[in-house]
C-alpha cells in the first residue's frame, strides 16, 4: 500500500512522512479499537494518507496553511514545561482529526489548535459553536446606540 508524500510536501518532511503515517495509523487504530472500532492498521494508514493528500496542505476547518515541518517534532515533556507558549509554537502542526465521533478510519487534516478546540464535537457541532462565538463577538464589538 503506497503512501508516498504528496508533491506539495517539503522535501525534508517527505522523507519522514511514511513513518509518520505509520505511527499515527498504529496509534489511532489501537485507540479506536478500545472504543469499539473494528478497522485495521492498513485501513487507518490509507485513510490518513488520503486525508493528507485531500488537504492540499491546508487545515480542513479553517483553510489555513499548515506547517508540515512540525510533524514528528512535538515533545510532551517540552510541552509540560513550556505550557501555553509551547502550544502556540505548534498551533499549525498538522494533526489527524476524526471526521465524525465514530471510531473508524475517516479523517481530515487540521491544525493542532483547531483539533484542540474541536475536541469531540461533530462537524455540525463545531460549525454551530463557531457561529455562536462569532455572533457573540459581533455583539461585543457593535457600536453603542446613541439615543
Amino acid at each position: 500500500m503506497e503512501t508516498s508524500p504528496p508533491p506539495w510536501m517539503p522535501d525534508n518532511v517527505a522523507r519522514t512522512y511514511p513513518g509518520w503515517v505509520q505511527r499515527k495509523a498504529v496509534t489511532l487504530c489501537k485507540r479506536d479499537q478500545k472504543r469499539g472500532g473494528s478497522g485495521n492498521v492498513q485501513q487507518y494508514r490509507l485513510a490518513i494518507h488520503e486525508a493528507v493528500v485531500a488537504s492540499g496542505g491546508l487545515d480542513h476547518w479553517t483553510g489555513e496553511q499548515l506547517d508540515w515541518h512540525l510533524i514528528g517534532t512535538y515533545d510532551n515533556r517540552e510541552a509540560a514545561e513550556g505550557k501555553g507558549e509551547h502550544k502556540k509554537q505548534y498551533a499549525l502542526l498538522p494533526t489527524i482529526d476524526h471526521h465524525s465521533n465514530r471510531p473508524e478510519p475517516n479523517f481530515v487534516i487540521c491544525a493542532w489548535r483547531t483539533n484542540d478546540a474541536k475536541h469531540d464535537m461533530t462537524p455540525e457541532e463545531l460549525v454551530a459553536f463557531c457561529r455562536r462565538v462569532v455572533a457573540h463577538a459581533d455583539t461585543l464589538n457593535a457600536p453603542a446606540d446613541d439615543d
